[in-house]
């Protein structure tokens, strides 16, 4: 029977029970922690004291590594030399050189994940880390930084009443140790588990006016005297329910009107989710774009703006619209998504599922995420058909298309 080397990369993979250990032998074992993640440990004894040595995070430090880690671990003990203290002390040397404090290694995170992450988003990360962060934590020792320090950064937030800034410093801090356990520069996670010693943040609504308020809406909107160019993005946003950023930033190219089923197809670099998303177009959002296309002067741009046609339209003309149509602090463009679910999950005709994937929303289940590679587009064009004609439907008294008849009680 083998001493050491038990494992194998396949055991590592596919264990997932929480709390156990899977050992190759020479007192080094794989450890599953509740959330999934997959630890290396190896414990040793050393001048009578049973000790236990971090040798990384599994699949980032392979097994075969591991075994390697293992085997250096051992030959220091044979030595004499405490594996412990030597890894610490290395981590201290390098952090005192100024290699790996945390600002260094958020540094290092930021650069790592930016390609993924939108401009906007990358922008919020790094003023978020340097406002509420960096000025405490910044110069230390990444490997010296301990769990009491880190809650009194985020205390200080709270302070303040920034509750949700505190959720988020917490939540990126705890991305930064995880990264810095991967690259070997910490033993452990300070910002792991604080959550609940938190103030949850109080969830503010968007103002979004209720689905009865939107005939009034419409109507002012057809009497709208503003730029023709804002009304007729407020319409395509009606008929499309996108988000503000994918409507201000939609380029000619996008639009396929010829074909018998037309569509907006949205890239996926301006999309929240990082997915390219595709619109339907009915027949009403089709006459919108033609219109638009005989007073836009965007070569590019659909919505340029009216100082610069080279530069989108400001994210402020359709919220400033919105205001002088008499809806300061009762709506929001985002809101009139809101309406649109509202509206067509109350229709009892859609399967929930289509109208999220038309909101643009990723399902995290995975059965209606399978449900949902199908894109659901034939039953997302029957929607969008039957969405513009409700809208036109609530500008003609008398005529509105039922939802779904009301249930008696």
């Amino acid at each position: 029977m083998k001493s050491t080397n038990h494992l194998t990369e396949l055991a590592c993979k596919k264990t997932s029970t929480a709390g156990k250990k899977l050992s190759d032998g020479q007192g080094m074992y794989l450890l599953v922690h509740k959330n999934g993640s997959k630890y290396w440990r190896m414990d040793f004894r050393l001048n009578g004291k049973r000790k236990t040595l971090a040798l990384g995070v599994w699949p980032e430090v392979s097994l075969t590594r591991a075994r390697e880690l293992r085997e250096e671990a051992r030959g220091q003990i044979q030595l004499g030399i405490d594996p412990l203290e030597h890894k610490r002390d290395q981590q201290r040397k390098r952090a005192a050189s100024h290699e790996r404090t945390f600002s260094v290694l958020c540094g290092e995170w930021m650069k790592r994940h930016t390609p993924r992450w939108t401009k906007k988003h990358a922008f919020d990360v790094r003023r978020g880390l340097e406002n509420h962060v960096l000025k405490d934590l910044g110069h230390l020792p990444v490997a010296d930084i301990e769990r009491q320090e880190v809650l009194a950064v985020l205390r200080k937030i709270e302070e303040d009443g920034k509750y949700e800034a505190a959720h988020r410093a917490r939540q990126r801090m705890e991305a930064v140790f995880n990264f810095a356990l991967i690259t070997g520069d910490c033993e452990s996670n300070p910002a792991a588990g604080l959550t609940k010693v938190l103030t949850p943040p109080t969830k503010k609504k968007m103002p979004a006016l209720k689905p009865d308020e939107l005939p009034e809406f419409l109507r002012k909107l057809e009497n709208y005297d503003g730029h023709l160019l804002t009304k007729l993005a407020w319409r395509l946003m009606l008929y499309t329910f996108v988000r503000t950023t994918e409507l201000r930033k939609a380029e000619w190219g996008e639009f396929e009107l010829q074909s018998s089923n037309p569509v907006w197809t949205i890239p996926a670099e301006r999309m929240k989710m990082r997915r390219e998303h595709i619109v339907p177009l009915s027949p009403q959002a089709v006459g919108v774009i033609r219109g638009i296309s005989d007073i836009s002067e965007g070569e590019d741009l659909v919505f340029p703006g009216q100082n610069n046609p080279k530069r989108p339209m400001s994210e402020n003309t359709l919220l400033f619209a919105l205001y002088r149509m008499g809806y300061h602090s009762r709506a929001t463009t985002h809101g009139f998504r809101s309406v649109a679910s509202t509206i067509l999950n109350d229709s009892e005709k859609w399967h929930p599922d289509t109208i999220e994937r038309q909101l643009a929303h990723v399902e995290s289940n995975k059965v209606r995420a399978a449900y949902d590679r199908s894109e659901h587009l034939p039953e997302r064009r029957k929607m969008m058909i039957w969405w513009a004609e409700y809208l036109d439907s609530l500008l003609v008294p008398g005529e509105v298309l039922s939802l779904r008849k009301s249930k008696t009680a």
